[in-house]
């Protein structure tokens, strides 16, 4: 079953030729770290998903490990090609799911990549991330075995997640990249002050934004912690602890006024502003009502000065806490 639905938005070119709707999905939170899910509802909402043309689909090994992978492959099945499915190379994991630290070298990606393609059932991926940097490892080395992925048709087009603006100028001499993914939103917007959206704009690089909704802050359905799994592994977050989730969300509330004036919900223009500005997000939706939800952005036009104006009411200075752990920031190449 199809749905004429995706034909209502035009598709964004990323680099290297890769063209995703302007809205994608990322399916980690259907497998880990937020908690019991729906399996389910989760197959549900990633066939809705392809059905309402948000077919730009992204998971990683990382996830589960391996389950997030392989209930996409499960989902998918004979609805493989209507999709662009991105995964990525992760820190280094045996077969059994025993995580190890962070592995670049040509070696470990080329097996991460062929189980990649087992546990998605198919027979290339669409964009392959370097998921980190491994500071051991030259990027051109990670980057050299990625490229001999695409000469073999195991992938299509590569990118890498979280990294410099010089490791991105260093990855793009080796082979094209498509996309770099970076966490980008109104509470996150590092890459504009670092030369990273520049560079990748410079490059014909796409941004692809993860957590663009803030790990669901700029929400409607996390207005409390008690709305969170007691599982859910965003309870450990410095935004997440008591006084800052409270002295964030009154910032949102700012946010919130202006999607009122729009007759939008707070995610719809908050990945409105994302959209605006030329990034593709990939929230995380576990059920099929947040896909028709947040699909409501894409229709949102805003004015240079409605940008601003969103920017101008989470001012960076007043974000209480760090998006992450001191030491997870500490291993990102920025």
């Amino acid at each position: 079953m199809t749905n004429d639905n995706h034909r209502a938005f035009e598709p964004v070119l990323l680099g290297d030729g890769l063209r995703v709707p302007p809205l994608g999905l990322g399916a980690m939170g259907m497998s880990a770290f937020y908690g019991a899910s729906d399996e389910a509802e989760s197959i549900a909402t990633l066939r809705h998903a392809v059905d309402v043309g948000v077919n730009f689909i992204d998971t990683a090994e990382a996830y589960g490990p391996f389950e997030n992978e392989r209930l996409i492959g499960r989902a998918l099945g004979r609805r493989r090609d209507e999709v662009v499915l991105a995964t990525k190379a992760s820190a280094e994991t045996d077969d059994d799911g025993t995580v190890h630290g962070r592995n670049g070298t040509p070696e470990y990606i080329r097996k991460a990549a062929h189980r990649s393609l087992k546990h998605l059932g198919t027979d290339h991926i669409d964009l392959y991330y370097l998921h980190r940097v491994d500071p051991n490892v030259p990027v051109e080395e990670s980057v050299g075995a990625m490229a001999e992925l695409v000469a073999e048709g195991k992938v299509r087009h590569i990118g890498l997640s979280e990294a410099s603006a010089a490791t991105i100028r260093r990855a793009h001499a080796v082979h094209p990249l498509a996309a770099v993914q970076s966490e980008f939103s109104l509470f996150a917007r590092d890459v504009l002050h670092n030369d990273e959206l520049a560079t990748m704009r410079e490059l014909d690089i796409g941004l692809v934004a993860f957590s663009p909704l803030g790990r669901g802050v700029l929400t409607d359905s996390i207005t409390s912690l008690d709305d969170l799994d007691a599982e859910d592994a965003r309870r450990t977050l410095p935004r997440f602890q008591p006084e800052a989730f409270a002295a964030n969300r009154r910032l949102v509330e700012r946010v919130a006024v202006i999607a009122r004036r729009h007759g939008a919900t707070l995610a719809q223009i908050a990945l409105a502003w994302v959209i605006a500005e030329g990034v593709v997000p990939i929230p995380g939706m576990r059920r099929r009502a947040r896909i028709d939800e947040n699909l409501g952005a894409v229709r949102i036009a805003l004015s240079e000065g409605e940008r601003a104006e969103l920017a101008q009411a989470l001012p960076a200075a007043e974000i209480v806490g760090t998006r992450d752990y001191a030491e997870t920031r500490a291993g990102v190449d920025r």
